[in-house]
């Protein structure tokens, strides 16, 4: 998945319920995937309270990078963003991983991060 994606049903005036960004990402090949993560990963899990939103988005970028997901990491990077992470703080989270997760996966990260900023 490329991107964190809200699940928001919305309804057309004949009461037909519309596909979610998450159901028409998966489409039928995966509709459970799709009500997984949004029923329990988004609705659940980024609502608990023991640690704030913008500490998830911190961790998430961590485990991202580390893990050398890329194409992930854009659209986590924008919910980073509007959970209050700043530019400087998701360099400084690059930069201290570079070490633990290594160079490629940083640089790999960075190339992401500049390019999700210049856009926002």
């Amino acid at each position: 998945m490329s991107a964190p994606i809200q699940q928001t049903p919305q309804q057309t005036p004949q009461q037909t319920p519309q596909q979610t960004p998450l159901q028409q990402f998966f489409g039928d090949f995966a509709p459970k995937m799709a009500d997984l993560i949004g029923d329990v990963l988004f609705a659940d899990v980024w609502e608990r309270e023991e640690l704030s939103k913008r500490d998830r988005s911190l961790i998430t970028l961590a485990a991202l990078i580390a893990n050398g997901d890329t194409e992930s990491l854009p659209g986590y990077l924008n919910r980073a963003k509007q959970n209050g992470v700043t530019k400087a703080e998701v360099a400084e989270v690059i930069t201290h991983l570079a070490f633990y997760a290594g160079w490629p996966r940083a640089t790999s990260a960075f190339r992401v991060a500049q390019k999700s900023f210049e856009e926002s």
